[in-house]
């Protein structure tokens, strides 16, 4: 899968998810994408192969990352055939997510949905039988969350029907590409938890008590239990909110950490937070935490990265940056 974020100023990044992950499909997915444009840059790449996955964060100036995203995504199309797709994690589309994130005060949240739409077409008009729903504020006029959409087009189902999916642009979705969701929001930072148990119902229960829906469930937190590697992989897509979210017991003592998004004030909860709660949660079915990791980066971290990688006209960031690895 891959995933794009709309970032600081007049750049943006969006990160690419890829579903099926190898060595050699990264390499050729990244010669389509920022590696050769000047002014763009591969800030960071995760892949997981158990879950046969891939995240391609891309960040670029304004005029020139939907491009560069389209060749991306163009080429992922090109290599990766759904029908011969395993994997443990979640999917529905060789690429696919594509999210927009404005990470600074000088690119809004419309911009990104506009892009995001535009992408969207692209794809759907030059990559003949892709397909895509859109979410967030490219889901004009409902801006309904990437969550919600997810489950109205059956993505966390064991095998999705796509026959039963209605796309918001372009064809009955095929078992060759799949359905990708398009969208944009505030950013999303990416954080699992790793629990020392294969007991997928232990998992499962944790997952459950920190969900945001869920009573003293932590605001802004996505999460699914997920097998990994003989363990239980607590991941969670950690939403940005507003103030009034902070007036939660779930909250803490820790503080917050904020960034802005023109005049909005927007907050994350911060890993040490979900480390501790899964760490407690899990502790009451004798199970301990194995370790904690983010996906990318916090939205502060993201901003300074491409900021800088910008700056020096590094376009391949993501080699100079420490792997993560799960």
């Amino acid at each position: 899968m891959v995933r794009f974020v709309y970032a600081i100023q007049h750049i943006s990044i969006r990160e690419i998810f890829v579903t099926n992950n190898c060595g050699d499909c990264n390499c050729n997915i990244l010669n389509q994408s920022g590696r050769r444009r000047k002014g763009t840059t591969v800030l960071n790449i995760f892949s997981d192969y158990n879950y046969n996955r891939s995240v391609i964060t891309i960040v670029a100036s304004i005029t020139l990352i939907k491009e560069a995203v389209f060749c991306a995504c163009a080429k992922a199309f090109s290599l990766i055939d759904m029908d011969q797709h395993v994997g443990v994690h979640p999917c529905m589309g060789a690429v696919d997510l594509v999210p927009f994130y404005p990470l600074g005060e000088e690119v809004d949240l419309e911009d990104c949905g506009k892009e995001a739409q535009g992408l969207a077409t692209a794809l759907t008009e030059r990559v003949l039988g892709t397909s895509a729903f859109f979410f967030g504020w490219a889901d004009v006029p409902l801006r309904r969350g990437l969550a919600q959409r997810r489950k109205e087009m059956g993505w966390f189902q064991k095998i999705p029907n796509m026959a039963a999916s209605q796309p918001d642009i372009g064809p009955q979705p095929t078992r060759q590409y799949g359905l990708t969701g398009i969208g944009a929001s505030p950013y999303v930072m990416n954080c699992n938890v790793t629990i020392n148990t294969p007991d997928l119902a232990v998992g499962r229960g944790v997952a459950a008590a920190i969900r945001e829906s869920s009573p003293g469930g932590i605001p802004g937190v996505q999460v699914m239990a997920l097998p990994h590697k003989g363990t239980v992989e607590i991941a969670c897509n950690v939403e940005s909110v507003q103030m009034g979210s902070l007036s939660s017991p779930a909250v803490g003592i820790e503080p917050w950490p904020a960034f802005s998004i023109g005049d909005r004030t927007l907050f994350h909860a911060p890993a040490s937070l979900i480390t501790a709660r899964v760490t407690d949660l899990a502790s009451r079915s004798g199970v301990t935490t194995k370790g904690t990791a983010l996906v990318g980066f916090t939205p502060l971290e993201c901003r300074t990265l491409a900021q800088r990688a910008l700056d020096h006209d590094i376009g391949e960031f993501w080699k100079i940056m420490h792997s993560l690895q799960m």
